[in-house]
């Protein structure tokens, strides 16, 4: 059978294209080389118990908001979504607390309150934000010919834009505090990724009440019910092309797949790698892909609590021990961590805690050429080690957290590489710099006519970027007319 869409990868990018495009009547086949879906959504169970790897709250669902009306043609607006606390993220840094604030305007008046002296800056802070979160999807108007505000802040540095902006260095760091869902780099981070990557949370903040899993499951069984084709254990091996197109994809158990259309929903790198034909690929284009540099992966400590123990609360904690939030952690030290509460099954008490810290790829190298489960005695150690500075960390906010676990399990970038197949355990995909916004922000289109990307390398990571990338991609295939009317407008 020849499919008119194969789509490589089935994490939330290549799930959500897969839906959009079957439902659009496409012949759909999605190619997933593990033995779950989900990708970075994924979940994995312990004890009978669910644990996320990667998904831990989302921002812009409510009624109205871009985020929204995507989710609710994809038929997930009507997963058991929890709406967090009015301050959804405390953040403390050096000892001090900050609270960050549901709504644009509740933002900026709660920030004000500890830097009145800034509140001027702080409404025009705001008001940015609402305005990215509202124009998230105007490069899909057809009647948009160029989006020069995405432009614009691709093009700006972010720590520059915060320090011309506030005079207080303690109101950058409240600001940027909740931004470890994103690599904080003073030198190249774009001011459009960390707006994007904190406008849709201010708008709105969301917990699933379950793992992440539910989100592409439920994809998953939307591909199936219109007709597609959602393969696991079936790794793409090589792009097979005829003519400057692919037309073929052979997985590693040697079943081939013919198709009109390719779509990577895996790392850029991953799907260069797969066209081994000599002279296929051109080099320019192997090459720009291959120099691309990648985020930092994340070190997770997954905590089973025990009963009636800890209450759960109902926002998630930041905690720095030093000042200056966007400074880089040296190696071997713990020096901040997110504390993220999974909403309990019934009940007020939580039984699951997630810490989540940045780490560096280098302090992985050791055990680089090792195999999962066969890393030795060292490894092991060298987790716990790093775990119990996470504990200690997290509870000078939440006190009496160590003796309320239960059991915790450990995930390294190597966790990430080898499951996910995340090049040097990347967290976030390709890592973009505002002093090169050419190079890095890839397009979705490639050197061959039916080969598009998806996916966090290109635009955005995260649930809200990932999404909006997805409908990109569909628009190369489909036409962002269509993309703009059956999507966007709801028509």
């Amino acid at each position: 059978m020849k499919y008119d869409v194969i789509v490589i990868g089935g994490g939330l990018g290549g799930l959500e294209c897969g839906y959009i495009l079957a439902r659009a009547g496409k012949s759909v086949l999605v190619l997933e080389q593990g033995r779950q879906t989900g990708g970075c959504l994924q979940s994995y169970r312990r004890n009978g118990l669910k644990f996320d790897t990667g998904f831990h709250y989302v921002g812009g669902l409510e009624k109205g908001q871009p985020l929204y009306r995507v989710f609710e043609y994809l038929g997930l607006d009507s997963l058991p979504w929890h709406r967090m606390d009015e301050t959804f993220d405390r953040i403390t840094v050096a000892g001090r607390e900050y609270a960050l604030s549901q709504g644009y305007d509740n933002f900026a008046l709660r920030l004000a309150e500890d830097f009145p002296n800034e509140k001027e800056a702080l409404k025009q802070y705001a008001s940015l934000l609402s305005e990215t979160e509202s124009r998230q999807l105007d490069g899909l108007n057809p009647e948009c010919q160029e989006d020069d505000f995405a432009s614009s802040l691709c093009e700006t540095n972010a720590y520059q834009y915060l320090c011309q902006s506030f005079r207080d260095t303690g109101l950058i760091d409240a600001v940027s505090g909740a931004s470890l869902k994103m690599e904080l780099r003073k030198s190249s981070l774009p001011l459009f990724t960390f707006l994007h990557g904190n406008s849709g949370y201010v708008g709105s903040s969301w917990r699933l009440k379950g793992s992440g899993s539910l989100l592409t499951g439920a994809l998953a069984e939307g591909i199936r019910k219109q007709g597609g084709e959602v393969k696991c254990r079936a790794g793409a091996e090589e792009l097979i092309g005829e003519r400057h197109r692919i037309v073929r994809v052979r997985c590693t158990d040697g079943n081939t797949y013919e198709g009109d259309v390719f779509i990577g929903a895996i790392h850029p790198a991953l799907v260069c790698r797969m066209i081994k034909q000599d002279g296929l690929l051109k080099p320019a284009y192997r090459n720009r892909i291959f120099r691309q540099t990648n985020t930092f992966g994340v070190f997770t400590v997954s905590l089973v609590l025990k009963p009636d123990e800890l209450r759960y609360f109902n926002y998630n904690r930041y905690v720095y021990r030093k000042a200056d939030v966007w400074s880089s952690a040296s190696p071997g030290e713990i020096d901040r961590v997110m504390i993220s509460c999974r909403v309990p099954e019934d009940g007020a008490y939580a039984r699951q805690i997630d810490l989540l810290t940045p780490f560096l790829w280098e302090e992985c190298l050791p055990w680089v050429q090792t195999e999962i489960g066969k890393r030795g005695e060292d490894y092991l150690l060298w987790k716990e080690r790093i775990a119990d500075a996470c504990m200690v960390l997290a509870e000078t906010v939440v006190p009496g957290l160590g003796d309320a676990v239960e059991q915790r399990y450990i995930s390294t970038p190597l966790t990430y590489a080898g499951y996910l197949q995340a090049p040097e355990g990347s967290a976030y995909g390709v890592r973009k710099d505002a002093g090169n916004p050419l190079e890095v922000l890839l397009s979705p289109r490639t050197p061959f006519p039916n080969l598009y990307l998806t996916g966090q390398s290109l635009m955005m990571h995260g649930v809200q970027g990932v999404t909006q990338t997805a409908l990109f991609t569909c628009a190369e295939v489909l036409g962002r007319d269509w993309i703009w009317r059956h999507i966007v407008e709801g028509k």
